[in-house]
């Protein structure tokens, strides 16, 4: 398969890992070294940091994607992914209002490197006053 298309069949399954939760298959995916620029914050560097990041994001949110859209390079070592994400806050999360069980949805992108078939780094985006507005209201 041509490098285009074993990034987007990537990341593919690293969505389809996503919506199922099960975070180890995502991390399957990546490299060791993996860099994740998180939105609005900081950026963590590893394959642990990562877990660790889920591990607050399962106990604080219940998330799934639709409406996915994915882009790569032709030499499949860049990658974009425009997507609908749909949640439920479920736990209080550190520096953010108290969670009821609100239900948002939000518009995301994200952007990606890979390296040697395996996720380099991940970029995400999304709107957070939006997504504080619903959760707010």
């Amino acid at each position: 398969m041509p490098p285009r298309e074993n990034t987007i069949a990537l990341l593919r399954a690293y969505y389809d890992h996503f919506n199922a939760g099960d975070t180890d298959a995502m991390l399957a995916l990546m490299a060791e070294d993996v860099i994740h620029d998180i939105n609005q914050s900081g950026c963590e560097t590893g394959i642990e940091a990562f877990r660790e990041f889920f591990v607050r994001m399962n106990r604080c949110y219940r998330e799934s994607v639709t409406d996915l859209q994915l882009f790569a390079s032709d030499d499949g070592m860049r990658a974009a992914a425009e997507l609908i994400v749909h949640g439920t806050y479920l736990a209080t999360d550190d520096g953010l209002p108290e969670a009821q069980g609100q239900t948002y949805q939000l518009p995301a992108g994200a952007f990606f490197t890979i390296h040697n078939h395996q996720i380099k780094r991940i970029t995400m985006y999304y709107n957070l006053p939006l997504w504080l507005n619903q959760v707010l209201s």
